[in-house]
């Protein structure tokens, strides 16, 4: 079934430039790949929305590959994290207009959570790919904020045309340095002894909260399921 969903997608991926992620699509798709639509609808249940989690949820795989077989022991934490979110755009070079109309899509309140979703999922990959074991507050802190840094950059790379996208990656850097710059004041504050028996509190509630228990992966269109591990 993993070969009739790429065949799917792949058709797809040959209209949505000029039909979007639409049901236009989704029946060209199929009628490219003379798959019937009973079984494209097993696979793809909402149609075009399916596919396109779909091909979003292929390039997390691809990630997930390219940061196994990258070499990360002299990178910095900021440098891995920059190579990873660099990495997962290049993969998507190719089909930039399918992310695109795949940001547009998403945009909508109806798929706005399932777009969330998909941020979410790919910022799981990264921090799993770095090798984060994190299982506290830190866990959802650390996905929710690289999820800031992600989405904007992928709409800033989605505008940008300079040569080899050296406006994206400064861009993606400014924001990285932002991040690193609150978690130093972060920092700050924990440890001035001031302000210390203040948070006593609230620091010990936080560290009640648990990532979510680590559960196989299911292969569904856009599903993202369990937890990954790393930290900075």
């Amino acid at each position: 079934m993993e070969d009739v969903k790429d065949r799917l997608i792949d058709a797809a991926l040959d209209h949505v430039p000029f039909d979007g992620w639409s049901e236009v699509t989704f029946q060209a798709a199929i009628a490219d790949t003379g798959v019937d639509e009973v079984s494209a609808r097993a696979l793809f249940p909402r149609g075009a929305v399916d596919l396109a989690l779909g091909f979003h949820k292929r390039g997390d795989n691809a990630l997930r590959e390219a940061l196994r077989a990258a070499d990360l022991s002299e990178m910095r934490i900021r440098e891995r994290i920059t190579f990873a979110v660099r990495t997962r755009l290049e993969l998507a070079e190719a089909h930039k207009e399918a992310v695109r109309r795949g940001s547009t899509l998403f945009a909508l309140p109806i798929y706005a959570a399932d777009g969330a979703a998909a941020v979410w999922s790919t910022c799981d990959t990264i921090w799993d790919g770095l090798g984060d074991p994190s299982d506290d507050i830190n866990w959802y802190t650390k996905r929710a904020t690289l999820s800031g840094v992600y989405s904007s950059t992928v709409l800033y790379w989605l505008g940008d045309h300079s040569e080899g996208h050296a406006a994206t990656w400064a861009f993606l850097d400014r924001r990285i340095e932002n991040v690193m710059q609150f978690e130093k004041l972060k920092k700050q504050v924990n440890d001035n002894p001031v302000l210390k028996p203040f948070l006593a509190g609230p620091n010990w509630l936080l560290s009640q909260v648990k990532a979510p228990a680590k559960m196989p992966r299911v292969d569904l269109p856009g599903s993202w399921t369990g937890r990954g591990s790393t930290d900075t």
